[in-house]
């Protein structure tokens, strides 16, 4: 395999059909995770990537390079659970190596978070978001099939030790599960100086029986806060971040990501790829592009970067749109994806390609 370009290497900014920028990558290190959530991991049997298939931490940092020099700045850590992936500070070190990639990123579950946040505030982790959809045990036990509430609390208070700024915490906000405690995840970020963001309910893969019925929807969300603490202003920003961004009485900060009611594909800077190197281009997308095959051939940098740059410019992914416009047909009811399906093709799942 050729080494990646050098890390001065001019950028070269390009955009899809849409006048879409690639600015964004999710960077899955692993498919696997200690927690089974309904909405992403419901079933107790998955179908696993092959190990021999995964990338290597060097082969990541040398894709991550080739995105850098088409206009990549920002680099996610994603799973899976990537705190799983053994030595993950190393990978952390070694994107910070490249100059031209100003801000990586972590999503977690926060199992782990406490062992491993203060190896990776070092090794240059700028940020940190971790998952926490409750703030009941007992329905945390019943969302994750796991009992680890405790360790999600431990890595969340971590977080605030090591030296971490600017934690966000997203909760999955589902209709008669967690709607009743909006509120209390607001007043619990505030202690620890994070900003809550809720997430509507996505139809994405398939085995989590998402339905319409399941949404709380933007508007939803933004009446029960309503209820609570009075008048919510909108704070006005529109970048490429998927989140919307609203203020309390007290100028608390909330966010809110509307993907399934109000989908934000015409912002959309980001792209996935895979522990085992497949791209996909939006996160409904049914395929991907396979870049660990010409890269373990040895390929060139200058034909890798025109691999990904040729893509991209004729990129038309409007994928949450497509799924919002099937409402108006009916056929927006059940899952993107059937779970015999799903069984045959991990990539298909959340889990792999990284959220």
């Amino acid at each position: 395999m050729k080494e990646s370009s050098p890390h001065n290497n001019p950028v070269e900014s390009i955009v899809d059909i849409f006048g879409r920028p690639l600015g964004s990558l999710r960077l899955s290190v692993t498919d696997r995770c200690n927690l089974r959530c309904n909405y992403c991991m419901p079933e107790p049997e998955y179908v696993w990537l092959p190990r021999e298939d995964i990338l290597s931490f060097e082969e990541m940092a040398t894709l991550a390079g080739y995105f850098a020099d088409l206009g990549v700045d920002k680099v996610r850590l994603t799973g899976g659970e990537p705190l799983l992936r053994r030595d993950l500070a190393r990978l952390v070190r070694l994107l910070r190596q490249d100059r031209r990639i100003t801000e990586v990123a972590l999503t977690t579950n926060g199992v782990l978070l406490a062992d491993y946040a203060q190896e990776l505030y070092e090794a240059g982790l700028d940020r940190v978001t971790v998952s926490l959809d409750t703030l009941r045990p007992e329905r945390f036990r019943q969302l994750t099939g796991r009992d680890e509430f405790s360790r999600v609390l431990a890595g969340i208070e971590s977080v605030g030790r090591t030296g971490f700024g600017n934690l966000k915490l997203d909760t999955v906000a589902i209709r008669g599960f967690n709607d009743d405690e909006l509120g209390p995840l607001v007043e619990f970020a505030k202690q620890y100086q994070a900003e809550v963001r809720f997430i509507e309910y996505m139809d994405v893969g398939g085995a989590n029986e998402w339905s319409l019925l399941k949404v709380l929807s933007q508007d939803m969300i933004l009446d029960l806060l309503g209820q609570r603490y009075g008048q919510i202003i909108p704070v006005p920003e529109r970048g490429t971040a998927p989140a919307q961004r609203f203020r309390l009485p007290d100028g608390t900060i909330f966010g809110i990501i509307p993907s399934t009611t109000m989908p934000f594909c015409a912002y959309c800077d980001r792209s996935r790829v895979t522990a085992d190197g497949l791209w996909y281009l939006c996160l409904y997308a049914a395929s991907g592009v396979d870049l660990r095959k010409p890269l373990r051939l040895g390929t060139d940098s200058d034909e890798m970067r025109e691999l990904i740059r040729s893509v991209w410019v004729a990129r038309r992914d409007r994928g949450a749109e497509e799924r919002k416009a099937l409402e108006q047909v009916g056929l927006r009811s059940g899952g993107l994806i059937d779970i015999d399906r799903l069984r045959q093709d991990p990539h298909l799942e959340m889990h792999s390609r990284g959220g």
